[in-house]
């Protein structure tokens, strides 16, 4: 089978949504059949076209991914006649594929990681214009008609289906992670009390309350360290982050730590006391699950999809407050920890949903 994915960014990109698609572009790739990618060129030192473990990269130049809904189009127009089926997802490569794929005519469906609705109104770093952009663009989304909406998890189809998708429509297919990655990393909790966040840098993912509250603990517990691996983009979010560490005054106790190989990130995540997860909504949530995977605790906000995936040790935030989260953070100090059975989320499970699912789709 020939499957072309059009997502606004993927592989080196740091994130959830880069993760699943680099994930099943690769395995998909392995098990034979044909797999292309157009995306952004997000970073100048990067190809516009390169094989990345049997899949075909196509990165398109753009000012950012925005204008990616634009430029992307005459590619996927000229690629799409060639492939089976197109497969893209929320946000900015949604229309253009949706449109390359009509007028080629296959067959186009899209992975819904997170469907924010009404959230949008409640998000920090966002002005009034944004909020307005950002929902219109999602509601626009909602409306194109896809072969099929897929939810990561039960919360995103739930969000869907509240969307006003048809329940025949919309589909869960979870995340997948490859356990036997995770078993070189078991967690080394150090001496000194040490909280991770990892992840990218996002409007929904609470670091404004985060720096806050690590600030808390970090002042009643100066032996404490606060561990943070970001990526150093986009530009404005991670120089707010900086000046926040210099207001708050706990930059010489944060080790920031930036685009590391996979095995030294794991090996950074299995030797923290805890990883943190304050978020305001998770459609999955890869944090969560690879901490699990390694059997590192985890503090989290428990919204969205974090109540079905976050699994092991865990002290859940009471609301979403500074406060709040440096409450759980003294919890986690004093090693206060509740337990929740370990939940795994197969990465071949998940491989093979969608490969039952394009196999299903008329020709």
């Amino acid at each position: 089978m020939k499957i072309l994915f059009v997502l606004e960014h993927f592989y080196p990109y740091i994130g959830g949504a880069e993760k699943l698609f680099y994930e099943l572009t690769t395995s998909l790739a392995k098990a034979g059949h044909q797999i292309a990618v157009v995306t952004t060129l997000f970073r100048p030192d990067l190809p516009e076209a390169e094989e990345l473990q049997g899949v075909s990269v196509v990165r398109i130049k753009c000012r950012n991914r925005y204008w990616f809904s634009m430029a992307s189009l005459p590619a996927i127009r000229r690629m799409a006649k060639d492939y089976d089926v197109v497969h893209t997802t929320s946000y900015n490569a949604a229309l253009p594929a949706w449109l390359g794929a009509s007028l080629s005519r296959k067959p186009v469906l899209i992975t819904f990681h997170e469907v924010w609705g009404k959230l949008w109104w409640q998000l920090p770093f966002a002005n009034f214009v944004q909020r307005s952009l950002f929902y219109t663009w999602e509601q626009l989304l909602l409306k194109l008609p896809f072969r099929y909406f897929i939810g990561v998890s039960d919360y995103t189809r739930q969000a869907l289906l509240d969307s006003g998708i048809p329940a025949g429509k919309a589909l869960r297919i979870y995340n997948g992670l490859d356990y036997s990655v995770f078993e070189a990393y078991q967690h080394q909790p150090p001496k000194a009390f040490t909280f991770t966040y990892f992840g990218r840098l996002g409007m929904s993912k609470g670091l404004e309350l985060l720096l806050p509250a690590a600030r808390d603990l970090l002042n009643r517990h100066p032996e404490a360290r606060f561990k943070l691996i970001v990526p150093t983009y986009p530009k404005p979010m991670y120089n707010w982050v900086l000046q926040q560490l210099d207001d708050l005054q706990i930059r010489q106790q944060t080790q920031l730590l930036h685009d590391l190989p996979r095995a030294t990130l794991y090996q950074e995540i299995a030797t923290s006391s805890c990883v943190v997860i304050p978020s305001y909504s998770e459609g999955f949530c890869f944090v969560a699950a690879e901490a699990a995977a390694m059997g590192v605790p985890i503090v989290s906000s428990g919204r969205g999809a974090l109540h079905e995936v976050v699994s092991g040790p865990w002290i859940p935030m009471q609301n979403m407050t500074a406060q709040a989260l440096s409450t759980a953070l003294h919890r986690a100090f004093e090693g206060n920890w509740e337990q929740r059975p370990f939940r795994p989320f197969q990465l071949q499970e998940a491989v093979q949903a969608y490969i039952d699912l394009y196999a299903g789709l008329p020709s």
